[in-house]
């Protein structure tokens, strides 16, 4: 997986493309860890994001639970519908902010 950042107006970008799987949750994870250090907003773009696993589930909830711990926010954006449906099933879509 790869992940483009770009800051503007105070307002951080990540930008995800291919599998958010077990394998790569951590490199979303590191980028989640310092993030809301750089800004107060964190955007996930998931246009170019193919799937979620599990994995990439928990790093999703453990970034949304640091944003409130910061009194920042997280939004994920350009979500497909396959990723919909896994964040619909799992009652995420109850829980993140998704654009």
């Amino acid at each position: 997986m790869a992940i483009t950042k770009t800051l503007e107006n105070g307002k951080l970008t990540l930008s995800l493309e291919g599998k958010l799987s077990v394998s790569t949750a951590p490199q979303l994870q590191d980028a989640l860890s310092t993030a809301f250090d750089e800004a107060e907003e964190v955007i996930l773009d998931f246009a170019k994001l193919v799937y979620v696993s599990s994995a990439g589930l928990r790093v999703l909830l453990i970034g949304h639970e640091t944003a409130q711990a910061k009194g920042a926010k997280m939004v994920l954006s350009g979500v497909s519908e396959e990723i919909m449906e896994v964040m619909e099933m799992t009652g995420f879509t109850n829980v993140l902010t998704i654009l």
